[in-house]
Parts: structure tokens; C-alpha cells; sequence
């Protein structure tokens, strides 16, 4: 029976599979393949399949770490047990700070998405900045009930999701055959650091399937459940992602894909009205607001795990460590989280959230491949070529990202090693006789 300071471990891998699903199918699918399409023109959908393939390699260096440490905290937590305390901290560190604005941004795809579907038009930024903060306070709330609360919502958010992403693929499959050959084959190569640069946007929109491995504490028989249903996860990802790219440029093309995202933020809905298939765009737009708020759900759950995990550590106040047992929930740390969200929010900004979350993730991944690299061979599920091919590709993606947001990604991971160093030194002393 779990302490009064441990988590229950309720998910098997149906639910483990629905909560990856509710952290990857949001603002990536809805919003994402938009901006890549800006990027790289039509070839937005070969980013997506490279981005597809870097992820299957960190997927695979996740499940093989979880399953050998299925504790609360990802990265962070081996990152300590297999590098070292100061690259676990900055693991734990750049998983808050891409996390908290991916959450950000599937808060205000939400928001954009709810208003175009209430007025019919596109809303001010303030009031869709007014709702995604709305958002955030109630989805808090509710993770704050406990899991089992937050994995009936999920399932019901997911299920809505992929109906309304089967209905935008099926719907679009005329108009894109008809303008297929104008859309796909006119465009210009958009050169190697546009691609490059698109493949690091789309990886991040793959990487929800890394909070099967956050709330490893919470899954029942980790060696098993947590690979197969991160590997299931991203399998139905990708192929979703390929069919709503390759729907979405070759029905109106990836400048006009791109168009309504920087005019909407909301390019799916803007995409299905030209299908001329009635009552597609409003399905289109509900599943939108559900996928929204299924991402902003689990990454509540996975970044209040991160910071529960790093308070039992010292790296964070011992406070956040608190656990409600009869909900068996970390009821400090998921307002923590909530209050960070809701602050990054408030900046209004989808495009600002996504690259900054682009940079700081693929760091994050960077750290995860190495620690996978020092799995004992009796703990190795996967060959080490997938950790090393994941290392590389993070580390080199992550740069290609625009240079003002790999700077501030850099002097972030260097106040967050300074505060490290404090944190440790207060801690140390603290326990001193």
C-alpha cells in the first residue's frame, strides 16, 4: 500500500495510451503543422515524418529509462541516478520551462479556437489571452482532484480529438487530390536550416508521449506497461500528423496553411471551411478545443510530477511535496505549476511559447538519450544506435531554432544551474549537525 507521501500506481496501458494521446494531439496538430508550413513550404510533411523518427529514438531511450526507474520526475530523476546531480537538474529545469510554454500555447490555441467558434471571427488578443487564462485556472482545479478525476476528463477530450482529426482527413481527401499536383510540386525547396528549423518545431509537437514516462510512479507493472504504450502512443501520433499535413497543403496549400495561422491561429478550422463539406469546420473546431485542453490536462499532470520529484530533492522548497492522500495527489505542486502557466499565458504569444518550447525540449531530449546511453545491459530493453542517433539529432535540431531564442534558452540554463548550486548549498546545510 502506497505511504501518504508516494503516488497509487492506477494506469495500465489503455490509460497510460490515452494520457500520451491527450498530451501530443493539441496545439502540434491544430497549430504547429501551420508555422512548419511557413517555414518549409510543402515540405512540412517530410518534417514531420524526420521529426517522427528523431522522437522514435528518444521514445525508445524513455521507455527503457522509465521501465528501469518508474519514479515521478522523467528525465530528472535519471539524469541524477545516471549523470550526474547538476545534469539532472538542468533535465528537470528545461522540461519546466518547455513544458510550462507549450502549456502556455495549448491554452491560447484553446482560446483562439473557442472564440472563432462563439463569434465566428477571430477575437482580440486580450480576450482569447482572458480565456486561455480561465482555462488554465479551472483545468488546474480539476488536476488538483486527483488522477482518476483527470483520466476520465482525458479519455473523453481524447475521444472527441480523433474523431474530429478523422473527419478534417476524410472531408479533405477530395479537394486535396484535385489540388494535389498544384500544391505539392510548384514550390521551391525551402533550403537546409528552413527545413531543419521545421523538423525542430514538429519534434516538439511529438513529445507529449514522454508524460507516460513522468508519471512512471503512478503506472502499474513499469517494465512493461510504460514501453508499450509510449511506442503505441507515438505510432497513432505520426500517423495522424502525416494524414492532417499531407490533407491540409495538398487542399490549400502550405502558404495558405501557413496564412491562417499567423491570421488565426487556428488554421485547421480556417482549412475545412474550403472542403465545402458542411458542419466539417465547427467538428474540426470542437476537437480542436478539447485537443487544447487535453495537452493543458496533462501537462499540468506531468510538470507538477517534475516538481514534486525535484522537491523531494532539495533542487525546489521541501512544500511542494505535499501530498492529499485520500486524492493521492500533489496538491502544492500542481498549483505551483498553475501559477507558472498562467503567468506565461498571459503574454498572449502562440508563436513566441512554441519556439521557446522548441529549443528548451530538445535540450531536455539531449539529456535523456545520454542518460539512456548508461543503462546496464541488463536493464537494456533497445540497441544504444537509437540513444546515440536521438542524442545527436536533439542536440543539432535544437540550434536551428531562431538565435534570439536559443540565447535566452542558454542563459536560462545557466541561472538555472546557478540557482542549483544555491538550492544544494542551503539544502546541505540545512541537514548539517
Amino acid at each position: 500500500m502506497s505511504s501518504p507521501q508516494e503516488l497509487r500506481r492506477e494506469l495500465g496501458v489503455p490509460s497510460a495510451v490515452l494520457l500520451g494521446l491527450g498530451s501530443i494531439l493539441g496545439t502540434g496538430v491544430f497549430v504547429c503543422i501551420g508555422l512548419g508550413a511557413g517555414i518549409a513550404g510543402p515540405w512540412v510533411v517530410a518534417a514531420v515524418l524526420v521529426a517522427a523518427l528523431v522522437a522514435t529514438c528518444n521514445a525508445l531511450s524513455s521507455a527503457q529509462l522509465a521501465a528501469a526507474y518508474p519514479r515521478s520526475g522523467g528525465t530528472y530523476e535519471y539524469g541524477y541516478e545516471l549523470l550526474s546531480p547538476m545534469k539532472g537538474f538542468i533535465a528537470g529545469w528545461m522540461f519546466l520551462s518547455a513544458k510550462s510554454a507549450s502549456a502556455a500555447t495549448a491554452a491560447l490555441g484553446f482560446a483562439v479556437y473557442a472564440m472563432n467558434l462563439v463569434s465566428g471571427e477571430p477575437a482580440s488578443r486580450m480576450t482569447t489571452t482572458i480565456v486561455g487564462c480561465v482555462a488554465v485556472v479551472v483545468l488546474t482545479v480539476l488536476v488538483a482532484g486527483g488522477l482518476k478525476r483527470s483520466n476520465i476528463a482525458n479519455t473523453v477530450i481524447v475521444g472527441l480529438t480523433l474523431v474530429a482529426l478523422l473527419v478534417f482527413v476524410v472531408a479533405g481527401i477530395a479537394p486535396a487530390s484535385r489540388n494535389w499536383s498544384e500544391n505539392f510540386t510548384t514550390s521551391d525547396s525551402p533550403g537546409i536550416p528552413a527545413f531543419l528549423e521545421a523538423c525542430a518545431l514538429m519534434f516538439v509537437a511529438y513529445t507529449g508521449y514522454g508524460r507516460v514516462a513522468t508519471l512512471g510512479e503512478e503506472v502499474a507493472n513499469p517494465r512493461t506497461t510504460i514501453p508499450k504504450a509510449i511506442v503505441v502512443t507515438l505510432g497513432v501520433s505520426a500517423v495522424l500528423y502525416f494524414a492532417v499535413a499531407t490533407i491540409g497543403v495538398g487542399a490549400v496549400g502550405s502558404q495558405s496553411l501557413f496564412e491562417a495561422t499567423g491570421g488565426t491561429d487556428a488554421p485547421l478550422e480556417v482549412v475545412s471551411r474550403e472542403f465545402g463539406v458542411s458542419g466539417v469546420s465547427t467538428i474540426v473546431t470542437v476537437g480542436a478545443m478539447t485537443a487544447m485542453l487535453g495537452v493543458l490536462l496533462n501537462l499540468l499532470l506531468g510538470l507538477s510530477r517534475v516538481v514534486l520529484a525535484m522537491g523531494r530533492r532539495g533542487d525546489l522548497p521541501k512544500g511542494v511535496t505535499k501530498i492529499a492522500a485520500a486524492r493521492s495527489t500533489p496538491w502544492v505542486a500542481v498549483a505551483v505549476v498553475g501559477v507558472i502557466i498562467l503567468a506565461l499565458t498571459a503574454i498572449g504569444d502562440i508563436a513566441l511559447a512554441w519556439s521557446f518550447s522548441a529549443f528548451t525540449v530538445l535540450i531536455y531530449y539531449s539529456l535523456t538519450n545520454l542518460a539512456a546511453l548508461r543503462i546496464s545491459p541488463e536493464q537494456r530493453l533497445y540497441p544504444r544506435i537509437f540513444s546515440v542517433l536521438g542524442f545527436i539529432a536533439c542536440l543539432g535540431l535544437a540550434f536551428w531554432v531562431e538565435r534570439e531564442i536559443w540565447i535566452v534558452g542558454l542563459g536560462l540554463i545557466a541561472l538555472g544551474a546557478l540557482w542549483h548550486l544555491v538550492a544544494q548549498r542551503l539544502s546541505s546545510g540545512r541537514s548539517a549537525p
